[in-house]
């Protein structure tokens, strides 16, 4: 007597996914979902704390941070270099070095991110009194650099998570738009410290 296979019921909405394989799906789908909410509430603390440091303490006193402005201008210049040879790097397929080079980027921003909410948190702002067309050249180049810098730490984070997950479509869709402003807003960071104490009127 000859016996028939059961069946498994096709989906209405297509071929059942195999059973070993629906934990797997299901548990990509929840990973990410955890880490968009994650990503959401991380990136609005920084902002709101940053905000907090620029627009209500405005500087309070303390210990004496004035030499911090010139290393952040380092820590700004050295990751716009790292992510050029990151961006080398993959063109040339040499994946270890890009991520190396990357997570070291990431890591000198961070630095950066990090003396620069100290050095505010004392200090306060710094004043920038150029008359003219360089008040202008300042204040856009000052106010395109404090836009574009809100989604680099959202897209950051997005993009080593899908580098370490292994989604390499995902990652090179968020990279097209993270790398160009990373690199500009490391770049003017390092344009707005020169401007800053270039500047005669400059008040720190």
């Amino acid at each position: 007597m000859s016996s028939s296979s059961p069946t498994t019921p096709a989906s209405p909405t297509g071929p059942e996914m195999p059973s070993p394989l629906r934990p797997v799906a299901l548990l990509a789908r929840t990973s990410d979902r955890s880490f968009y909410v994650f990503n959401a509430i991380l990136s609005t603390a920084a902002l709101a704390f940053l905000a907090y440091i620029l627009l209500v303490r405005r500087g309070g006193g303390g210990a004496d941070l004035r030499f911090l402005p010139p290393i952040n201008a380092m820590f700004n210049g050295l990751a716009a270099a790292l992510l050029v040879a990151a961006w080398v790097a993959i063109k040339r397929r040499a994946v270890l070095v890009h991520k190396y080079l990357m997570v070291a980027a990431f890591a000198a921003s961070s630095l950066f991110l990090v003396c620069y909410l100290a050095y505010h948190f004392v200090h306060g702002d710094t004043k920038f009194q150029g008359t003219g067309a360089i008040r202008g050249v300042y204040f856009f180049i000052l106010i395109t650099h404090i836009v574009l810098s809100m989604g680099i730490v959202p897209m950051a984070l997005a993009s080593f998570y899908f580098a370490f997950k292994a989604s390499f479509e995902k990652h090179r869709r968020v990279a097209k738009i993270l790398l160009p402003i990373w690199l500009y807003v490391s770049i003017t960071g390092v344009v707005i410290f020169f401007m800053l104490r270039g500047s005669p009127t400059a008040v720190p």
